[in-house]
């Protein structure tokens, strides 16, 4: 009986053990090889960052730290290969890493460029792989990529690199000199002296020496242990993959095919009703860009509110005419909602523009093709008042043109006369006739006679 108690015991701490190593379905964290060196025995998380700074990287950069806390880590090390990327996502970035109560290394194995190289400054220590480089944060525009030479833009930014280049004791001028152009710095560790319209960036062995890197490792395996920890415990935070999806679904090629199909695909449903396909592509168009944006932190819940508001004011606007008001609160809610829910105003701007134009002029291919099903014939009397169904029409009143008669009643302008015996509806031409004047025909439109006063 013991021997089964001892038997049963095995294998429950077995199941424990190899369930920390074994994620279940939609886990991010994962086991990296092992390889034992000795060093603190702490548990160390591997974050990372290797993709543009922007929001989606803000929120994976939060759930990573979350956990990190959680699993109580001893080391966070920030995998960093950047080009760079948005300036404020990168300032909260840095603050994540400045109030984590656990002890952070950037090892620096590709590029920590522009608003990388804040975010590696943020660190306790810096260690980078031979032939990477940080640094080259000078201010430039998303949009057309020029540098930004607003002397305000540039003297906020270069304080928030000397601040945290200092928080380690390194040179601030040095940071600094990473982001204005028009500096001059003497770094004579590596005798090199920046001139003016030069951006600083180091080398792995520059950084080394100019004491921003602590030390040149050629694995993160390797800063690990030169941080003075055991790669025993190495946990890496992995993308969802939710994550994955978002950021394939808020690039800018499928994100305008997304708004293309979204847009294209209502507005069809809703002219040619019946249909199904569309209908069901553009909601599924919307859903998967406002899903996209929303998993990557860009969209909050008023995105999905506002494009609501929008679908629903030009459904109603179909149906209850207001003179084109409720349609364009509805157009502009949606494009709001949209716009709002991308990366940025000036992401979305071009992808949304061609989304629309591609999606007016399928549109008005599949309006012309679909023309006799389309939502305007709810509008229009398309059934024929004939003999054969039944239906008696008015005879014709062509014969009492050029006619003489007497009016019945007054005329002011309609009333009736009496002409060859019979009471006939008729209207004045223009002026008012008073009861038993003799009036004549001068006008028969169909069942309208229309007639003028003879004076006698």
């Amino acid at each position: 009986m013991n021997f089964i108690r001892k038997i049963g015991l095995s294998l429950i701490l077995f199941v424990l053990f190899a369930g920390q190593f074994i994620p279940s379905l939609g886990e991010t964290v994962h086991a990296t090889t092992e390889t034992k060196e000795v060093g603190n025995r702490g548990i160390v998380y591997i974050i990372p960052v290797e993709q543009n700074i922007e929001r989606g990287l803000e929120k994976f950069m939060e759930r990573g730290f979350e956990e990190a806390k959680s699993m109580d880590a001893s080391l966070i090390v920030l995998e960093i290969n950047t080009p760079g990327g948005r300036i404020d996502t990168a300032e909260e970035i840095g603050a994540l890493i400045r109030q984590s109560e656990i002890e952070t290394v950037a090892y620096i194995h590709g590029n920590a460029a522009s608003a990388g190289s804040y975010i590696a400054l943020n660190a306790d220590q810096i260690m980078m792989a031979p032939g990477s480089m940080i640094g080259a944060a000078s201010l430039i525009n998303g949009s057309t990529g020029e540098y930004i030479t607003d002397p305000k833009l540039i003297s906020y930014w270069k304080s928030k690199l000397a601040g945290a280049a200092e928080l380690n004791g390194r040179n601030s001028k040095i940071a600094e000199g990473m982001a204005d152009l028009d500096m001059i710095v003497e770094m004579p560790e590596i005798n090199y002296t920046k001139s003016q319209g030069d951006i600083i960036s180091l080398t792995s062995d520059q950084a080394l020496k100019v004491g921003y890197s602590e030390q040149t490792a050629k694995t993160v395996e390797e800063a690990i242990t030169f941080a003075g920890y055991s790669t025993e415990d190495v946990f890496r935070v992995e993308h969802t993959f939710s994550e994955k999806l978002a950021e394939f679904l808020t690039s800018r090629v499928v994100m305008t095919l997304l708004l293309f199909m979204g847009i294209a695909g209502v507005i069809i449903e809703l002219l040619v009703p019946g249909f199904g396909v569309p209908g069901i592509l553009g909601i599924a168009g919307f859903s998967l860009y406002f899903f996209g944006n929303s998993v990557a932190g860009f969209a909050g819940s008023e995105t999905w509110i506002l494009f609501l508001i929008g679908i629903v004011m030009l459904v109603i606007e179909l149906f209850i005419p207001s003179f084109g008001i409720l349609g364009l609160i509805g157009s502009i809610s949606l494009i709001v909602g949209v716009v709002r829910a991308a990366y940025s105003a000036s992401h979305v701007a071009l992808s949304l523009g061609i989304a629309i134009v591609s999606a007016i002029i399928v549109i008005i291919i599949v309006a012309n093709v679909f023309k006799k099903r389309g939502i305007w014939n709810r509008f229009i009397l398309k059934d024929t008042l004939s003999k054969e169904m039944g239906y008696i029409p008015t005879a014709s009143k062509d014969s009492l043109l050029g006619k003489e008669g007497i009016s019945v009643t007054p005329l002011r302008p309609s009333g009736t006369a009496l002409i060859d015996g019979e009471r006939v509806d008729v209207v004045a031409d223009g002026e008012f006739i008073d009861t038993n004047s003799i009036i004549h025909v001068v006008k028969v439109e169909g069942s309208r006679i229309v007639v003028e006063s003879i004076v006698k």
